[in-house]
């Protein structure tokens, strides 16, 4: 039996610019980090005494005896690559709804990936991983995706990424002291808007636009450069990265009119009332989780204007994915 667990994402500046059809003319990049919540991917070999071969556990329960039964796109596109001759009995669990702006579905790939790797004697690096689960949901499942929830789920870590026209890219560590680092976690806040979406369905209609808001791209990618800087230099205080979020969110609303919404809408000028200095919803909009940045004496205020909203505490994560139970079976 395998387990992987595989960490969600936070994304704070850049999202976008790292598409393929941003990206291969202009070159991306994302400021972003890995949190502390997890998908974990069990997977081990069926024993051959059901009335099936395939068993996957996740909002659902399929019993299949073909892949081409599975209803699931993504473990159905995943087996065909890998090929199972063998049956397979896998369950998915998170700590996060899935659909929700938080890099689910790449973890999900990535943690699948692994886990299946590993169930076959074979390893796998952060690197190949990451190039792996890109390939799988771009040209295998043919999604609209970016690259950089792959990549964060594989690396793990609060990271700059540049992703270049020749579809490389380089993940950078933020650097910063202990002290500093922990008191940037403590301004930020999280609130589930309890709203689930088609995160690809919402891109699709973003990309179409692309060309007409190219300036936008580039401020956004520009946001990435500033807010390192302001990060690293133990001089200048967190307030200016709430500005930055703010200008940041009010060019994402304008890339396509499904980002937003009035409910969302209604949500962020609560926040920032009560005293966050600014924020933006997570992954493609439409709903999911928005982040909002501001100083730890306003945290309370903002839970009680927004107390109809889940609050999802956290704290960065800096493993990627890894394979937490590796055992035979029995039936290996």
């Amino acid at each position: 039996m395998i387990i992987s667990k595989t960490p969600l994402r936070v994304s704070l500046f850049g999202g976008g610019t790292d598409y393929p059809d941003w990206y291969r003319e202009n070159g991306g990049a994302v400021l972003a980090t890995t949190i502390n919540k997890y998908c974990y991917i069990t997977c081990r070999y069926l024993p051959p005494f059901f009335p099936y071969k395939h068993r996957f556990v996740y909002s659902i329960v399929e019993t299949v005896n073909s892949l081409e039964e599975i209803k699931h796109p993504a473990v159905r596109s995943i087996l065909k690559t890998f090929g199972a001759e063998r049956g397979l009995e896998v369950h998915y669990d998170a700590d996060l709804p899935a659909q929700t702006g938080v890099g689910s579905s790449s973890s999900f790939t990535v943690g699948f990936a692994h886990a299946l790797k590993v169930l076959k004697g074979e390893s796998i690096g952060k690197n190949e991983l990451a190039k792996l689960a890109i390939h799988l949901e771009q040209n295998v499942m043919n999604e609209n995706v970016g690259v950089q929830d792959q990549i964060l789920a594989a690396y793990g870590n609060f990271n700059k990424i540049d992703v270049y026209p020749d579809d490389s890219f380089k993940v950078a560590p933020v650097i910063m002291n202990r002290e500093r680092m922990d008191s940037f976690q403590d301004h930020l806040m999280l609130f589930f808007t309890g709203v689930t979406r088609i995160a690809s369905n919402i891109v699709g209609d973003q990309l179409k636009n692309i060309k007409n808001v190219g300036n936008h791209y580039v401020k956004i990618r520009e946001f990435v450069d500033e807010a390192l800087i302001i990060l690293q230099d133990e001089n200048k205080p967190f307030l200016a990265i709430g500005n930055l979020l703010h200008e940041s969110w009010k060019l994402k609303r304008e890339l396509s009119n499904t980002i937003s919404n009035p409910q969302i809408d209604q949500i962020y000028e609560e926040g920032i009332e009560a005293g966050a200095l600014g924020g933006k919803i997570l992954g493609a909009g439409g709903g999911g989780f928005i982040i909002f940045f501001a100083a730890p004496e306003h945290h309370a205020n903002i839970r009680n204007k927004l107390k109809n909203l889940t609050h999802v505490p956290f704290r960065f994560d800096n493993m990627g994915s890894k394979i937490v139970v590796c055992e035979p079976n029995g039936f290996r």
